[in-house]
């Protein structure tokens, strides 16, 4: 699945919510996902939050089949930045 296709459906998700705060998803090579203004977009800019993750441990995670926690705590996902922003944008398109 490319970043793009992920990007809409995130965008779907998001249609009539709204946060503050702003993610990415840096999953290397195959590029970035970014939450903020209330939309997902591949588009690289700066975040609150940044979370390093591979394209399909992010798919993993967006669908609940990679725990968070369990993913940090064996390296599949790094943070930076302000994790209650990441907190709150995950639970709000999962």
């Amino acid at each position: 699945m490319a970043l793009e296709d992920i990007a809409a459906g995130i965008r779907s998700a998001l249609e009539g919510k709204t946060f503050t705060g702003s993610l990415k998803f840096d999953c290397g090579d195959a590029g970035v996902l970014v939450m903020a203004d209330n939309t997902a977009t591949t588009k690289d800019r700066e975040t609150d939050c940044t979370i390093r993750i591979s394209e399909e441990n992010l798919v993993s995670l967006l669908k609940g089949r990679l725990n968070p926690m369990l993913a940090m705590a064996t390296g599949k996902l790094k943070l930076s930045g302000n994790p209650a922003v990441a907190m709150a944008l995950v639970k709000l398109i999962g």
